[in-house]
């Protein structure tokens, strides 16, 4: 049985001779224009850096400016690309003391405010670079809680000597640049090549204008808009990244170029300036080292927000250059892993262990059932096993031919693991070994930020999902779907909201507001206008006293924010409708022969603005086949044209659409929408009720016979319907006893109404008192009262009280097929 192999604190005691190694064959070629690069990617793999850069001094001394860096975006540890050399920041300080600085998180939030010095949960070491140029500084960042041990310093120290005598010479003025070389004036857009650009563009030096415009004219179309985000300052990313493009070809299929550029900051009288080199991608070396293949990855994972992103970048960067037959990558949750890649995915791929525990997805692997992999974990050491290791199924099963599994550090913990299998005797080099080592660091880092934001934007996502409808109900001769798009441009919760509200009469509510901002607090707001409106609507209000009571809410909450909204009524037998708008957008129609309408509806101020404020209210006519849409501004409002074009294209987007699939219309109206903020739609089409109610009401007058007007009223109503016999005696019992409790226990108006639809009559009175009839449980002989309502509740199928405008509603539905 062979031995185990392991990567832990011993192999990392060789790291400095192998330093050693590595730095005198990236540096054998002093005239490479990947020297400098290759020696800082060294640091990422032998100080198992997550960042290096090194700085030089500019030519009139004042500045040190970034030269070249590595790994992931500096800005995520706020470096800089220049410092001034009589500053008082670490790097300044290490070039004038020439002593090496090693900062902590401690030690970097105290200096942060006072030395605009990077803060964070990281350490930062910057070393002398001392060379013919004049020096320099290497800086790197770890992320790693223990920071750089004495093995990692001795790895710098060697570093810094050798990137010493490889960071380029900047030429002089009037000095000719290097053949591979240029740079670009961004104030004016005049640009300075080396001979050897010249000639992959095939242009000669007589044949140049020096305007970067000629070069770019000679690229592919496609492949501007990434090009351009280099040349314009505004979008440069300083140091990190390299692109590549493609340039025409007089005959054949276009060349591809891979640029490498960074951005020097300007400073009196000079202008900022972009540098680099492009070279042919072709001629570039073929042979991906490990170590370009750990600052890849770093890459990769410095822009995976993600726990899936960061498991498919580490997948992508692994599994072919290590050519593994599988990886899986999983969260450890307390004595278990949550598997959040597999690859290939298929379960039959897979351990049977694996496939009893397939629950979902992938499977949650209990660690327990996987002793050597538990050990591994607890060790915390990068673990290798070739062919032939006697292990238990669950990890045999992954790799026969080879197995390694990289418990992921980060935090101070393992927060998971990477297992990569081969299928056929795989041998490790101590290179491979090297790249395995590095990557488990890199990825667990990762790991941890992205389980971090993938709470954060659950936990948004669910308080957004509970202050928004779950479902839109159903509704009488009409449909409705809505939708809402959270920003992306952070994880802040949105103001927009939209409801559907049915209320009573087969008329329907639709609401859409936002509250001004993002945060917490306007999401709260939401909520609270929302509910509200939705309270004063479903007791009866018209739309514009709904919207007034909601106005005098929030000015009584006292907040700084305000709020928009569009109230529209829609009556479903008539098909009409009133709209209220306090500051939103007004609702647009489409008509059912194609043409579209921006309702012209006169609106009130936002909500929450002036305290006695008028909202009129403005009449829709539907017809069967009107489709009524509201959306929020976040929908037809850009910085690229203002809002009334934007409503232009929202109603030439509706005037196209096909009504008969409203989720389809939905879809195709957000597919163009703009994700810097929240949008909320919500669209109804109206089809007309193929059932129209019978309604008829009667105001009962105050005099000693209204109980008798009443009856009278009713039994004509009931004749001209069709109703006689036992039901309508039973109608009549219950209208004498809920008309003489309205007119016994309250003052003020008592109004009858009377519906049938579907041989189901319902009874209702409203009268100005908000008390509830009460319902007597014992009644006496001698009692004169307390029948009344056990009589309704005896004769009718259904009854109940609610609350409306000024009161309340007795109501008792009652069937006539009985």
């Amino acid at each position: 049985m062979a031995d185990v192999v392991s990567e832990g604190a011993a192999g990392r005691r060789t790291g400095t001779p192998r330093a050693e190694i590595a730095l005198k064959a990236v540096t054998a070629d002093p005239g490479s224009p990947e020297r400098l690069r290759r020696v800082l990617e060294q640091v990422l793999v032998f100080a198992r850096a997550s960042f290096a850069a090194v700085y030089t001094l500019s030519q009139d001394g004042e500045l040190l400016c970034l030269a070249e860096s590595v790994g992931v975006p500096r800005t995520l540890y706020g470096v800089r690309d220049g410092y001034p050399a009589s500053g008082r920041s670490p790097v300044a300080d290490v070039h004038r003391t020439g002593k090496a600085a090693w900062l902590g998180p401690e030690e970097l939030a105290e200096a942060a405010e006072s030395r605009r010095t990077p803060a964070g949960d990281f350490c930062l070491a910057a070393l002398p670079a001392r060379g013919d140029g004049g020096g320099g500084c290497l800086v790197a960042v770890s992320e790693r809680p223990d920071g750089f041990d004495a093995d990692d310093r001795a790895c710098l120290e060697l570093i810094a000597d050798a990137v010493a005598y490889s960071a380029p010479a900047r030429p002089a003025e009037g000095e000719e640049l290097p053949a591979n070389a240029f740079t670009l004036a961004m104030d004016t857009g005049r640009v300075e090549v080396g001979v050897d650009i010249l000639e992959l563009f095939r242009m000669g030096r007589e044949d140049f204008d020096g305007r970067v415009e000629t070069l770019l004219a000679l690229t592919v179309p496609e492949d501007l808009p990434s090009l351009m985000s280099v040349v314009e300052a505004d979008h440069m990313s300083i140091g990190d990244r390299e692109l590549e493009f493609r340039v025409l070809q007089p005959t054949g299929p276009p060349k591809w170029l891979r640029l490498r550029g960074r951005l020097l900051p300007g400073g009196e009288g000079r202008p900022a300036r972009l540098v680099g080199t492009v070279a042919d991608a072709s001629t570039l070396r073929s042979d991906v080292t490990d170590v370009a293949r750990v600052q890849r990855l770093a890459a990769a994972l410095a822009a995976a927000g993600t726990v899936r992103d960061v498991s498919q970048a580490v997948v992508a960067a692994l599994r072919k250059p290590l050519q593994a037959d599988r990886i899986a990558l999983a969260e450890l949750e307390g004595d278990r892993l949550i598997v959040t890649v597999l690859d290939p995915p298929e379960a039959e791929s897979w351990p049977e262990l694996w496939r009893l525990e397939w629950r979902t997805e992938w499977p949650d692997a209990p660690v327990r059932a996987m002793p050597t992999l538990a050990a591994a974990l607890s060790e915390g050491r990068a673990h290798i096993w070739p062919a032939g290791t006697a292990l238990e199924p669950a990890l045999a099963e992954v790799g026969p031919g080879g197995l390694a599994v990289l418990p992921l550090p980060g935090g101070g913990r393992m927060v998971g693991a990477c297992l990569i299998g081969w299928d056929t005797p795989h041998d490790f080099g101590p290179d491979e070994r090297a790249l395995l080592t590095a990557s488990a660091g890199l990825a667990g880092q990762a790991l941890m930020r992205a389980h971090a934001f993938d709470a954060e934007h659950e936990l948004v996502g669910m308080l957004q999902r509970q202050l928004l409808p779950r479902r839109l109900p159903k509704l009488p001769g009409a449909i409705a779907v809505a939708r809402y798009l959270p920003s992306t441009a952070g994880l802040e919760l949105g103001g927009d909201w939209y409801d559907v509200i049915p209320l009573p009469d087969n008329h329907v509510a639709l609401v859409i507001g936002d509250v001004q901002g993002h945060s917490a607090a306007a999401a709260t707001l939401m909520g609270q206008m929302r509910t509200a409106l939705r309270a004063y609507a479903v007791e009866g209000h018209p739309p514009d006293v709904v919207v007034s009571h909601a106005n005098r809410l929030l000015m009584d909450m006292e907040t700084d924010l305000f709020a928009t909204c569009c109230y529209v009524d829609v009556d479903m037998e008539q098909g009409s409708a009133w709209c209220v708008r306090a500051g939103h957008l007004p609702p647009v129609l489409r008509h059912p022969d194609g043409g579209t309408e921006i309702a012209e509806a006169e609106g009130g101020p936002p909500l929450g603005v002036v305290m006695q404020a008028d909202f009129p209210m403005t009449p829709l006519s539907l017809q069967p086949g009107t489709l009524i849409a509201l959306t929020t501004d976040g929908l037809v409002e850009s910085v690229d044209s203002d809002i009334d074009e934007g409503m232009d294209r929202f109603a030439q987007g509706l005037s196209v659409s096909d009504p008969a699939h409203l989720g389809l219309v939905a879809d195709a109206l957000l597919g163009n929408a703009r994700r810097s903020d929240d949008v909320a739609l919500l669209l109804m089409r109206y089809d007309g009720m193929t059932t129209r109610p019978q309604r008829e009401s009667w105001t009962v007058w105050r005099v000693p016979q209204a109980v008798g007007h009443a009856r009278r009223f009713t039994r004509r109503t009931m004749r001209t319907w069709g109703v006689s016999g036992d039901a309508l005696d039973t109608v009549l019992l219950v209208v004498s006893e809920l008309v003489t409790n309205a007119l016994v226990h309250t003052d003020g108006r008592v109004r009858l109404e009377l519906t049938l639809v579907n041989h189901r009559l319902r009874v209702a009175v409203a009268d100005s008192s908000p008390r509830t009839p009460a319902r007597a449980t014992r009644i006496g002989w001698e009692a004169t009262g307390g029948r009344g309502i056990l009589l309704v509740e005896t004769v009718s199928d259904a009854w109940g009280t609610l609350p409306v405008s000024g009161g309340k509603q007795v109501w008792s539905e009652i069937s006539l097929e009985r």
